[in-house]
């Protein structure tokens, strides 16, 4: 029997695996982005956001909001808890290649029928008691029990990856409505300025009216222009309330339990390390965990196919039993068994051959949802790239519509007083400069905001490396 058990055991350290071997799905990459030209990357290449990658903005009120997206953000805590959900059934699939060891007492008391033919025991009660211990070992010969540990553990590294990938959405959805927040404040200002100076000219066009050197439509057009602005001013509050009750959802608060007071918009742009595109299949946590999910489908299939071999099984139990309490742990109440099973299905109608096929395709779509992520990956760079390089182009350009803006109001206003224009051409160039000062102003929202996305598409600092390797 020992060297039954010893051959049994030399056999399954032989055993093989059935089903492919897992190779990386291949998927297209270009040797660089296409919108990045002319892009001037951060220097030196150590600056590479890692991390806490928001730190690059500079602002400290939302590094404060941002880390504590981790304690409180319910789609984080969903994600995480999800993870340790799969770490814990790939722990499962690895106690299965091990033996189980049960241990099982038991008493019990039988009365035998009075009309029992030839029986000793006919009519009595009887007390049998046992002690036993029961061992089993499903013997992996084909490798299906290694193979499902394969694949949940692949599975928990793609939770692992899904965890980072919620931790990086919400970090990036939370800056970009931080920044939006943070432009309706300057635009709110800008307003407040203006109306503050609309209320000015208002002022100095009724003293020219009482001087009878305005007319009463002046005053009717400065009245209208002040009041217009001052609605625009309150306008902003409706879109600041929502982005700030975004902000609290997004760090686990109620809207009532967060507030953001209003701080100048004092935001530099900064300068954003790309990387060589295929470092990016390596950088995207979303990425990584679809390319997980491919090498968890693949060993689906080696599980499937193992079910064409024969299991065999190891089993043994042994123990005491006995009539008597005196004389249970006595030699001759010892018992004992030991040996082999080998089930084969004969057969299924079909079943192993149906289910090689379904893991099969399984993989498959997994594969196209790799390759599709890697696309998505690439598109959502060079999106934001395009974004930053032509806001910062259009920046430029309104900048100096900025300038001749203002110029042309200081220019007009002279006029006017001088009475060579009328007051409406001072209405229309000064609607203009506000309307160039907020368009400035949403420009530089706009660009924070592909800073942000363009960081996340990236990856925001995380690496495939950061995978729990099991």
């Amino acid at each position: 029997m020992r060297r039954s058990a010893a051959g049994i055991l030399a056999l399954a350290l032989a055993a093989c695996a059935v089903g492919p071997d897992y190779q990386r799905p291949e998927a297209a990459v270009s040797a660089a982005y296409k919108e990045a030209v002319g892009w001037k990357a951060a220097e030196p290449r150590d600056e590479a956001s890692r991390g806490n990658w928001w730190e690059i903005f500079g602002d400290p009120k939302l590094s404060a909001l941002i880390e504590s997206i981790d304690m409180s953000n319910q789609n984080v805590l969903l994600a995480e808890a999800r993870f340790r959900q799969a770490q814990a059934l790939a722990a499962q699939s690895r106690a299965a290649l091990f033996p189980t060891l049960d241990a099982n007492a038991s008493i019990t008391r039988s009365r035998s029928p009075t009309g029992a033919v030839g029986g000793t025991t006919a009519g009595r009660i009887i007390d049998n008691r046992s002690v036993t211990l029961n061992s089993s070992w499903e013997i992996d010969l084909w490798g299906r029990l290694r193979r499902a540990l394969e694949s949940s553990a692949a599975s928990a590294q793609a939770s692992a990856a899904d965890l980072a990938a919620a931790r990086l959405s919400a970090q990036a959805e939370l800056a970009s409505s931080y920044f939006q927040l943070r432009v309706l404040d300057a635009q709110k200002q800008l307003l407040d300025d203006t109306v503050t100076a609309f209320d000015k000219s208002l002022e100095l066009t009724r003293n020219r009216y009482a001087a009878g050197v305005a007319a009463k439509v002046d005053v009717v057009q400065a009245e209208t222009q002040l009041k217009s602005t001052l609605a625009q001013s309150i306008d902003t509050g409706v879109q600041r309330a929502q982005l700030e009750h975004a902000i609290a959802i997004l760090v686990g608060k109620l809207p009532s339990e967060l507030s953001i007071a209003p701080v100048p918009l004092a935001v530099t742009m900064p300068r954003i390390p790309l990387g060589l595109p295929s470092e990016l299949l390596e950088r995207r946590p979303d990425v990584a965990a679809a390319e997980r999910r491919a090498a968890a489908a693949n060993a689906q299939i080696g599980v499937a196919k193992a079910a064409y071999f024969p299991s065999l099984t190891l089993s043994a139990s042994g123990g005491f039993r006995s009539a008597n309490a005196a004389d249970l742990f006595t030699a001759p109440s010892r018992f004992w068994s030991i040996g082999p099973a080998l089930v084969q299905s004969v057969f299924d109608a079909g079943l192993r051959r149906a289910q090689t096929e379904q893991a099969i395709a399984a993989y498959d779509a997994t594969v196209a949802e790799y390759r599709q992520a890697v696309l998505a990956g690439f598109q959502e760079v060079e999106d934001n790239l395009a974004a930053l390089r032509i806001l910062e182009e259009e920046a430029k350009v309104q900048d100096e519509a900025v300038r001749a803006a203002r110029e042309s109001v200081v220019l007009t206003t002279n006029q006017y007083k001088a009475g060579i224009v009328s007051y409406i051409n001072v209405v229309t160039v000064q609607t203009t400069q506000l309307s160039n000062e907020r368009t400035a102003v949403g420009i530089l929202g706009r660009r924070l905001v592909a800073a942000a996305t363009l960081v996340k598409a990236l990856g925001g600092g995380w690496d495939a490396a950061a995978l729990v390797q099991k």
